[in-house]
């Protein structure tokens, strides 16, 4: 079979199957499936794909087809421009997560500009629930001079950002913690405490994507019945382990936004960001000065 004609029937299955963006899954498949890239595909539709190769192609597209995500059947994800490791132990790094990042570099270099950074003038940060440690990660590469600590409960999470972080030869910048949240930690120990928690509700469990309910990691989506219950947790943890005048930076969603403001209630500087689509997604709150 011929690369285009291969190319055409896939698209065709996939979109069969309802799967979202038919052409540009089957292609980024097709590109696993022949260590290529998308120019090539374009270059050499008329070439002929092997037994082999033809095999391995259709079994990730019946993958794909049953809603594995695209990500765990190549393994792959990119984030901040860095090509990560990804497996079903962890969440997905997504765009919206960059936010994140984007709001912690603001924050850090208004304090360096105004004064208020930390007294030893080394940055203390920390990522509760770092997953694939996509976010230490960019942190670690953008804050070279900072201290990265990253904290998961999930033993099969943290190998996976021990992978990352050695694959972006970052591993001697980033403190790995086994621990649930802050658990352990002294107080007064950071200035920023980073988090993108499970923050969906089971009350809104029909809303999601079918392949993020099946294949994602349960724990790192589903915080409880209202979305909120992680962050409750994490949000006096991270008033005892901050600094005074440290910030607290969170990923959220339009749906708790309110609610997690009302936790922040008691915090200064409370903001909360919306992403590219005007979606309520990041929200940062300063440790008020005892």
């Amino acid at each position: 079979m011929q690369l285009k004609q291969a190319l055409t029937e896939a698209v065709a299955r996939l979109t069969a199957n309802n799967v979202p963006s038919p052409r540009m899954n089957a292609e980024l498949l097709l590109m696993f499936t022949l260590g290529c890239d998308r120019a090539y595909l374009y270059a050499h539709t008329e070439r002929d794909l092997t037994a082999d190769e033809t095999s391995r192609y259709q079994s990730t597209l019946s993958e794909r087809a049953r809603g594995v995500p695209a990500q765990y059947i190549t393994g792959h994800q990119e984030f901040w421009g860095m090509d990560l490791i990804v497996t079903p132990a962890v969440l997905i790094p997504r765009p919206e997560t960059e936010h994140v990042i984007e709001t912690v570099l603001e924050l850090a270099d208004e304090e360096r500009r105004v004064g208020q950074g930390c007294p030893s003038n080394i940055i203390r940060i920390i990522d509760v629930g770092t997953g694939s440690g996509c976010i230490a990660l960019a942190l670690a590469r953008e804050l070279p001079q900072a201290e990265i600590h990253a904290i998961d409960a999930s033993t099969a999470a943290l190998e996976i950002a021990r992978v990352n972080a050695a694959r972006h030869q970052l591993e001697g910048h980033i403190h790995f913690h086994e621990a649930d949240l802050l658990t352990g930690f002294e107080e007064n120990s950071f200035d920023f405490i980073v988090s993108n928690p499970p923050y969906v509700g089971e009350s809104e469990v029909d809303e999601v994507q079918l392949e993020v309910r099946k294949f994602e990691p349960h724990s790192a989506v589903f915080a409880g019945p209202t979305g909120v219950e992680v962050i409750a947790r994490l949000i006096p943890q991270a008033r005892a382990s901050l600094r005074p005048g440290g910030w607290l930076v969170m990923e959220i969603s339009g749906t708790i936004a309110e609610d997690v403001k009302r936790l922040l209630r008691n915090w200064k500087d409370v903001v909360v960001r919306a992403d590219l689509q005007s979606i309520p997604r990041v929200v940062q709150a300063r440790n008020p000065v005892a």
